[in-house]
């Protein structure tokens, strides 16, 4: 993996940091953890129990949003992403 890869999902998790914790009552409690292969970067993003609602929105709209624009960010550089909304 080159420092080009590494560099990709660090901004990708940077990326899903910000915006979650933009959407939360508790935003010390966001933590995003990227694993990363050659092709592909999956983001796990855990938030307060109480927050969860707010990060998957009605009938999933600002997970959906949110997995819109980190998919979006990843494609320029070639990658395919994936965001998992963990309980």
């Amino acid at each position: 993996m080159s420092d080009v890869d590494a560099t990709e999902g660090l901004v990708l998790k940077e990326l899903l940091e910000y915006l979650a914790r933009s959407l939360v009552d508790t935003p010390d409690e966001v933590h995003v953890e990227a694993t990363e292969t050659e092709t592909t970067v999956v983001l796990e993003l855990s938030v307060a129990k109480d927050d969860v609602g707010k990060v998957i929105g009605k009938q999933g709209r600002i997970a959906r949003a949110l997995r819109t624009i980190i998919k979006a960010s990843a494609v320029r550089d070639g990658k395919r992403a994936i965001v998992e909304i963990v309980d």
